[in-house]
Formats: structure tokens, C-alpha cells, sequence
């Protein structure tokens, strides 16, 4: 069986490998479930972007109004 994790350079306390095991199996652990879970339509950004302004004769007033 071969290690996951190697350290090639230095020499680490105990403490130190625990707490990068740790660090690692955090980060590796949480992106399945952040994947998978829907997105709210409170958070959607699209409803902030405004549409094109439209051109020609009276155009400033219609801009004031919703579309």
C-alpha cells in the first residue's frame, strides 16, 4: 500500500503532519456536497443584469420603465 500523502523535504513534528492530514481531508471531503446541492433563486445574479437600452426616438422615456 502506498502512502496518499508523502513529505519530501523537511521533517515535520507529529503535530504537524495531524494538522495537514486534517487540512487536506477537509478541502477533499466538502466539494461533492457543494456540487449538488441546487442553487437558490435569490442568489442568481442574472436577475441584476439590465437588458440593452433600446434606440431611436423616445427612447429615454421607455428606458424608465420596466420591461
Amino acid at each position: 500500500m502506498s502512502p496518499h500523502l508523502r513529505i519530501v523535504k523537511g521533517n515535520p513534528t507529529d503535530e504537524e503532519v495531524a494538522a495537514l492530514v486534517a487540512v487536506v481531508s477537509v478541502l477533499g471531503a466538502g466539494g461533492e456536497e457543494e456540487r449538488a446541492r441546487p442553487r437558490s433563486a435569490w442568489s442568481d445574479r442574472r436577475v441584476m443584469v439590465r437588458e440593452p437600452l433600446a434606440h431611436g426616438p423616445g427612447a429615454w422615456r421607455t428606458s424608465a420603465f420596466p420591461r
